[in-house]
Parts: C-alpha cells; structure tokens; sequence
C-alpha cells in the first residue's frame, strides 16, 4: 500500500492512498492534483474520505464526482455536499478494492462533527487526522471546546506508538517554534526539528509523523506535563487548575503566536 502526499493551496496535503491499481482520495480540496496523479500512474479512483466541511477539504469533491461515480465517506453531523455515506465514531469503512479497512473516530474541537480514520494495518498503521492533529500542534477551536479537543487528543495518544499519523497541512515548523517556547527543554523535540528542518530543506515533506513521536515533542499532547505547565503559567500569570485549562491556555496562546 502506498500513502502520497499531494500539495495542493500553499500547505495543504491531499492524501492518495493506492495499490498500484485503485486509489483513496483523503479530501480532496482541490480535485486538479487528484486527477493529474489518477491519470499519470493510470489509477482507477475507488472512494474518497472526508474528514470535516472546511472547503480545503471538500472543494474538489464536485469535480471528482462528475468524472468517478464512488463512495465519498465523511462525518455525520456535518453537511457536506457529495458525502453519500456518512460515518460516525464506531463505523468501519471496508475499501474492498485495496483490502482496506480503517475505523472511524469521532474528534471534534476543530469543527463540531469532525472524523479521523484510522487503520491498524498494514502495521505499523496509519492515522488519517484532518486538522485535529497537526505534527508538533493541533487545529484551532473553530467549533468546539477545550474538553472536546482534549478529549480527541486523547484518542490519538491511545492509539500504538508507531501509528503513522498522516495530516493535512505543512504546518510542522512554525508548530514547533511555538513548541520551542510551550516547553523549552525538551531535547527530544529539538532534534526532531533538526530532522524536519533538513526535510523541508531539500524540499521534502515532514509528514507522516508518529504517535511515539508527537507524545514526545508535542505541547498539546502533553498539557499533564510540569514543563508545560510552567510556562503557560510563565505566560498568562495564571497556573491552569487541571489538563484541559492548559491546553484551552495553550491553544489560545499559539493563536497569537
């Protein structure tokens, strides 16, 4: 199984999920990278997989439809046009022409109705996020509250250590400059950035990350943690009372970053 990144917008990664012979689509904010990699490696596009309504996502699915009559997964308590199967936490989504099943999970906090998909095989596994989880960060509170994102954060940290995790946006290096301040004696996180900002460097992607990983570098992952703590304290005069104060201070602080 191979799992593509296409650029698309300034920072958007559509991913292409493929076997060689038929193709997944994970939003499709813009249909032209999509068709031009169906139709350079002679792909056959059997579903696509939405994760939540923002149009960087969901903008290309009319193109798409009107040229592939396929299932288009997305979550259930959000409207979105062309989503003729929608899915929520405790579905499985079954891909039968790639033998792919991935398990649906509810994680609002982004938006309100937001879904990730996450299969354990092949191993070591892959995590289909959205914009719930970004490498070394986390998506804006647009619809939802700090205890609906800590609590979809905490999904993900369940999930096995080397579960790929496979997000939408090339958002790693200024997450991680915000990191260097969340937390700043974490030499795990350090050279992590080394290595991310050697990938970017020579024109490369930083994702997919890891579970292992994120628990170890990332602040929003890590709101029980005293070096977090500390500094949200350092930063707003006021020590957060549990978790999810932290990560509500946390989040709101890397909105002004």
């Amino acid at each position: 199984m191979n799992i593509i990144p296409l650029p698309a917008f300034r920072d958007n990664y559509i991913w292409l999920i493929h076997d060689g012979r038929h193709a997944v689509a994970v939003d499709p904010g813009d249909a032209a990278p999509v068709e031009d990699f169906l139709a350079g490696h002679d792909l056959t596009l059997a579903a696509v997989l939405v994760t939540h309504h923002h149009p960087d996502h969901v903008g290309g699915l009319p193109s798409l439809l009107a040229r592939h009559a396929v299932p288009v997964y997305g979550p259930a308590r959000e409207s979105i046009t062309g989503v003729n199967h929608p899915v929520r936490e405790g579905d499985t989504v079954c891909i039968d022409a790639l033998g792919l099943t991935l398990d649906v999970m509810d994680v609002p906090g982004h938006t309100a109705g937001h879904v990730a998909y996450h299969s354990a095989a092949p191993a070591p596994g892959s995590l289909f996020c959205g914009d719930t989880l970004f490498s070394a960060g986390c998506g804006r509170l647009f619809e939802g509250t700090p205890a609906q994102l800590a609590a979809s954060l905490a999904k993900f940290a369940a999930l096995h250590e080397d579960t790929k995790v496979y997000c939408t946006h090339e958002y790693t290096l200024s997450n991680l400059a915000f990191a260097r301040v969340a937390e700043p004696d974490n030499a795990q996180r350090d050279a992590y950035a080394w290595r991310c900002e050697a990938l970017r460097a020579a024109g490369e992607p930083t994702i997919p990350s890891s579970i292992g990983i994120e628990k170890a570098v990332n602040p929003f992952l890590r709101c029980g943690e005293r070096s977090v703590v500390d500094a949200v304290t350092a930063h707003s005069g006021s020590r957060p009372t549990d978790a999810i104060a932290c990560l509500a201070a946390l989040r709101a602080w890397k909105d002004v970053f």
